[in-house]
């Protein structure tokens, strides 16, 4: 072989290496993100992600639908030992307490600060941040954040001969308006309701009512609830009775209940803002919202925070955090954020795009978007129970709740004797978990 062959040869193999480096070099930071969004909710997500990682080629997201939040909780608890759990995972605001006692977590307010930056955090709506902080600091991105509020059907409410631009305000309209609506058979029932235990935590913050004592376990783990009180009974009695009426017809969990209000089988709703785009795109008559129901002469609080937030899993590479902090912030951005509202109705999370969203008139043209925001800023924001309630066993609590609820509908307890069976039972893991992570 002469040199000017071998020369070449060389060269050759030379220019393939450097090829091969430059494309491992381009290859993407990859982060995964595991996350509870379904339905409709889910190509809003999708289409969000495939817009960073277009306009963002040095790094890529991977979203995997994990199942329901609960579900999703579990495997990231399950997960996070064996380093086996993603970099970003989404969980709703019952796990809050559990993700900041987890020692899994990277708080959101240091990451700026990891990463050589700083970042202005007045700029998330407010009663949102308060939820996840603690000591005034943010433990996790605000996302995917809703509220309670009632969704009622226009055109069976003219059907059975009611005002449809007047939707009851009160628990004793909601039985008025039930028992017309009886009387004129336009329904077999006439309200369900999603998320019955989360809408049983709306009763009480909305009335200024703690569920759990210390502060709702914002001041210090909680060790006892507090709900089952003369007002929680009169809660449990007066969905007790609506139900026996026919009035109330218990949903099942989640969004179960959004099926009978689609399809006209019911007429008001009480369900999460975050259906409302859903519920208009599969509705074939006039939807209408309005705030959650009061009872009259008890003291006003405010509608609390529900949906869920992102966290950071501790322990990543420099580069996995700045993938992680990048997509964050674009989830932010004034525009994706409108996008995420108006495909969910999830709140907007920041000031700005709420600004955008009033100047160019997107609620003035659908009002039932605006429902929700002028519910959660009408009322109270600084007492415990307007902020929200931060437990760890919350979830399991949850169940404990509705398992009572199920009993008073069917008779087997009381509305009182439920509601102080679910009490002990939830007391006695709030009991264990203050042994594993109290101080």
């Amino acid at each position: 072989m002469n040199l000017r062959k071998s020369f070449l040869i060389v060269l050759v193999l030379a220019l393939c290496l450097l090829l091969s480096v430059g494309t491992a070099l381009a290859q993407p930071v990859t982060i995964t993100f595991w996350h509870a969004m379904s339905g409709s909710r889910l190509g809003v997500l999708e289409s969000i992600i495939e817009g960073f990682n277009a306009t963002h080629p040095e790094f890529e997201v991977k979203p995997l639908f994990t199942g329901s939040y609960a579900e999703t909780l579990t495997k990231y608890v399950a997960a996070y030992p064996s380093k086996t759990g993603p970099n970003i995972v989404q969980s709703y605001e019952v796990g809050t307490q559990t993700m900041i006692d987890s020692n899994a977590i990277t708080p959101v307010y240091e990451i700026p600060g990891m990463l050589g930056e700083t970042w202005d955090w007045a700029q998330y709506v407010i009663p949102i941040t308060n939820y996840y902080s603690v000591d005034g600091n943010l433990w996790s991105m605000p996302f995917n954040s809703s509220t309670a509020m009632l969704y009622y059907n226009k055109d069976l409410f003219e059907a059975a001969g009611l005002d449809p631009n007047k939707p009851p305000t009160t628990w004793k309209e909601m039985e008025e308006y039930g028992e017309k609506f009886l009387a004129s058979g336009v329904v077999d029932h006439v309200y369900s309701t999603g998320w019955p235990d989360w809408i049983f935590e709306q009763v009480l913050a909305i009335h200024d009512h703690l569920y759990a004592d210390n502060d709702n376990g914002r001041s210090g783990l909680a060790t006892k609830v507090v709900f089952n009180d003369d007002f929680g009974q009169m809660v449990f009695e007066t969905w007790t009775r609506l139900h026996d009426k026919g009035i109330y017809i218990f949903g099942g969990a989640e969004y179960s209940a959004n099926t009978a209000f689609n399809s006209g089988q019911i007429a008001m709703l009480i369900q999460s803002t975050s259906s409302l785009a859903g519920i208009i795109k599969a509705s074939e008559f006039k939807v209408g919202t309005s705030f959650y129901p009061r009872f009259e002469g008890y003291p006003v609080g405010n509608s609390i925070i529900g949906g869920g937030s992102l966290w950071v899993t501790k322990g990543q590479s420099e580069e996995e955090l700045r993938a992680v902090w990048e997509f964050l912030k674009y989830l932010g951005q004034k525009d994706i954020a409108i996008q995420w509202h108006k495909g969910t109705g999830y709140f907007p999370v920041s000031g700005a795009a709420l600004k955008t969203l009033l100047d160019e008139g997107w609620f003035s043209e659908d009002q039932a978007y605006l429902t929700a925001f002028l519910q959660i800023l009408s009322g109270k924001r600084d007492t415990a129970a307007s902020t929200g309630v931060r437990l760890g066993p919350f979830v399991a609590m949850r169940e404990d709740l509705v398992s009572g609820l199920e009993k008073a509908l069917a008779g087997q307890l009381s509305p009182k004797d439920a509601l102080n069976e679910a009490a002990e039972k939830m007391n006695l893991k709030l009991k264990d978990y203050l042994e594993l992570h109290g101080k």
